[in-house]
């Protein structure tokens, strides 16, 4: 599973690449110590996740104009590097679903671990970078999510039951269906007493019985104290059979 570490090299690869001038590249390196302390630079992180994220930039980088000429270069690495920071939070959560999000920026000191060891490198030079992730909450933050979701679920199914609920005294009409046939409306209207209609279905077929045009059981026509009735003999999926009265929700 990709991190947010993960997610902020992609987004600073492609940054990189983007706004500095000479459009160097980020790519990984060996090297996890630099021979002069440079500017640190702190994204605090609150959400799913939350720690500080660090960069710590080689101070020789000061002393090349990548974000313009005549511009405070320490002032620019710090907007640009928010950006970045604010960047890997949207691909976190747009491709992981994991909410997190920058709400400090500041200057820090570089005294914590190195997590991973990159290298800015240019035609002419290369600059170390060196990031220090001390984010928690990674995985333990998508258990809360799984089961807030799998409550929701279940919320809803019980709306749901509650609602069909309401619905089980509400009357519709039902019709036995024996078959049906595709006739001209020349034939229907010459018809007349003692003329046989012919059906698409077999004396021993099943009939339907018919709710709002949807087919919710069949079964065998029966007396029923002098009348005519169904004895069902297979009904429809209750999901099916709730569609005949879709119109109702």
């Amino acid at each position: 599973m990709k991190t947010y570490l993960d997610y902020w090299i992609a987004s600073a690869k492609v940054l990189f690449a983007q706004a500095l001038a000479g459009e160097p590249q980020l790519i990984e390196s060996n090297v996890d110590a630099m021979d002069a302390v440079g500017p640190a630079y702190c994204a605090e992180i609150s959400g799913d996740l939350s720690g500080t994220f660090t960069v710590v930039l080689d101070p020789a980088i000061m002393e090349m104009p990548l974000l313009g000429d005549g511009v405070d270069q320490i002032s620019a690495w710090a907007e640009f590097l928010r950006e970045v920071a604010e960047a890997a939070a949207g691909e976190l959560l747009a491709v992981s679903a994991k909410s997190c999000r920058v709400t400090g920026f500041q200057m820090a000191g570089a005294g914590s671990p190195v997590t991973r060891a990159l290298r800015l490198q240019s035609a002419s030079h290369s600059w170390p970078v060196l990031i220090c992730d001390k984010l928690q909450g990674g995985e333990e933050a998508a258990k809360p999510t799984s089961v807030s979701r799998e409550e929701n679920c279940q919320s809803r199914s019980s709306q749901q039951s509650q609602g069909l609920e309401l619905l089980l005294d509400v009357e519709l009409e039902a019709a036995i269906r024996f078959g049906c046939c595709q006739m001209p409306l020349g034939e229907i209207l010459e018809l007349g007493p003692g003329d046989v209609v012919e059906l698409d279905r077999h004396i021993s077929d099943p009939v339907d019985l018919i709710v709002s045009d949807k087919i919710v059981a069949r079964g065998e026509v029966v007396l029923v104290n002098g009348n005519l009735g169904l004895q069902v003999t297979e009904v429809a999926t209750p999901q099916n059979r709730l569609e005949s009265i879709r119109c109702l929700f």
